[in-house]
């Protein structure tokens, strides 16, 4: 005598959640359970925790031969998502609750000893998976709100995996979970009103905002370099729902809290210079997003930029070209996007001080050079502004009269910016690449001696050439002009800082 019971449910692969298919054959033999299908160490556990889970809500453990199958067999799976499905299928395969209605629902959930079910990661991929399939979600009732974001889809949040059972019998039904309505507003704790002075600066984060341009800030310290940093999403416009889904879903898969809260705010990045390689592009034996994947439509802040690692710089090459970066294991490869604005700072000397009014700098010439060397050419080509943040000057900082613009009056301008590039390419300024730069960025032909003239005389590379182009699109665009005119063109080069010195 057998029985078999199907429970489908879901892994993760990268930004996807493939179909797995668990399936549980109970026959005679010497108690026993088996978990076969490439199971990771949490899945072969789950043994444990259904057992517990199983007798504490005072069902039936079968002291028979258990076989679970986790199909297909060539896919890796991870956590305890695996755990809810599992128990459901034994209980299935028992007799103890209806084996047809489970066709109509996927399950996703961690047990516990008690049957409590625990929050998982990854619910926001599984659900838009679960869509796709025309199939209802039973999940964890932390995922819920989460799962949600994901319109059209009929979620039922469960507390316990007795819950479950009495949904699934007809007892109890778990009602539909009706999500809040999400506002697009955007709350930010800091201002640009807050900086004084730094103009140039200012108008500088306004330009890689409007375009969406990677931007290097260089200077002594205590000039408001952070400052200026950590204020750039309060001018970013809200993402719209393809852009927060797609950010939403990365952090999902790390697990971060209140990814519903701020669905509509660009994500802002802040690691630690400490950060190895794999923290920063991501990794894992089951690659999992890094730092610039979670800064994805975004913000990636790398402060102290000559301090992080020369391997992890040289790491952002590659996606901070082509926007996505593919992590290959031995046992599977994931692809995940990675199109994010970078904005470093640096000191012009290790001690910070080269070129201050202030502090004498106490540097070597050979430590300077040692310390800008820590940065490569290609990385630097990369970046399209360098600017230098200046000290303030003497009184800036004691003046009562506030007449610096706040974060909502720049948002205002840089948004318009945004909506000219869309309604005429499609995209933002930065990710215009080939024959796109000429169609829309054309100068012309004194312009284009000029910038001939200029490429020449810094030794600019093509890279930097068409990064220039698109800053002075960027720059037009500000100025709601239709055309690249030569003051736009000479800004955009006034902000290679780095090759001209």
């Amino acid at each position: 005598m057998s029985d078999l019971a199907i429970v489908y449910s879901r892994a993760t692969q990268g930004l996807h959640a493939p179909l797995v298919t668990v399936e549980v054959h109970i026959s005679n033999g010497l108690p026993s359970l088996t978990i076969v299908g490439l199971p990771e160490m949490a899945v072969k556990e789950s043994k444990e925790r259904v057992r517990s889970a199983l007798l504490n809500c005072q069902f039936e453990f079968p002291m028979r031969r258990i076989t679970i199958n986790l199909a297909p067999a060539d896919l890796p799976k991870e956590s305890g998502r695996f755990d809810l499905p599992i128990a459901l299928g034994i209980l299935a395969a028992t007799k103890q609750i209806p084996l047809a209605i489970l066709e109509e629902y996927e399950f996703a959930g961690e047990l516990a000893l008690s049957g409590k079910l625990r929050c998982i990661s990854g619910s926001l991929p599984l659900a838009l998976a679960t869509k796709s399939a025309l199939r209802k979600l039973v999940l964890p009732k932390a995922n819920a709100l989460e799962a949600s974001l994901i319109k059209g889809l009929e979620i039922y949040p469960a507390s316990d995996l007795l819950q479950v059972c009495q949904h699934l019998t007809g007892k109890m039904a778990i009602p539909v979970f009706s999500p809040p309505s999400l506002s697009a507003k955007q709350d930010f704790a800091v201002d640009m009103i807050d900086i004084k002075g730094q103009h140039l600066a200012k108008r500088a984060l306004e330009i890689a905002a409007a375009g969406r341009h990677n931007l290097l800030m260089t200077g002594p310290p205590g000039t408001g370099k952070t400052m200026l940093a950590n204020r750039l999403p309060s001018i970013l416009p809200a993402l719209t729902e393809q852009e927060a889904i797609e950010v939403a879903s990365l952090a999902s898969i790390r697990k971060l809290p209140n990814i519903a809260e701020h669905f509509y705010c660009a994500p802002f990045r802040h690691p630690h210079h400490s950060a190895s390689s794999a923290a920063l592009v991501g990794g894992g034996s089951i690659p999992k997003p890094g730092e610039i994947s979670l800064a994805h439509n975004g913000v990636l802040f790398l402060d102290e930029l000559p301090e992080f690692d020369h391997r992890v710089l040289e790491a952002l090459r590659e996606p901070l070209e082509n926007g996505h970066i593919t992590l290959s294991r031995a046992q599977s490869q994931a692809e995940f996007p990675a199109k994010f604005q970078l904005i470093a700072t640096m000191n012009p000397c290790p001690c910070g001080y080269l070129g201050s009014s202030q502090t004498s700098c106490q540097c070597l010439p050979t430590h300077i050079q040692r310390y800008k060397n820590k940065l490569s050419g290609p990385l630097l080509d990369r970046i399209d502004m360098h600017i230098e943040v200046s000290e303030l000057p003497s009184g800036t900082l004691s003046q009562t009269t506030n007449l610096e613009e706040s974060s909502a009056t720049v948002r205002d301008r840089v948004q318009m910016a945004q909506k000219i590039q869309l309604a005429r390419q499609g995209m933002l300024n930065s990710a215009l690449k080939g024959n796109l730069i000429e169609q829309y960025c054309p100068l012309i032909p004194t312009d284009r001696a000029f910038l001939d003239q200029a490429m020449t005389k810094l030794q600019l590379s093509a890279r930097s050439y068409h990064r220039i182009l698109k800053l002075a699109r960027s720059i037009a665009d500000l100025a709601s002009s239709a055309k690249i005119a030569h003051n736009h063109l000479t800004e955009a080069l006034s902000y290679r800082k780095l090759e001209r010195t």
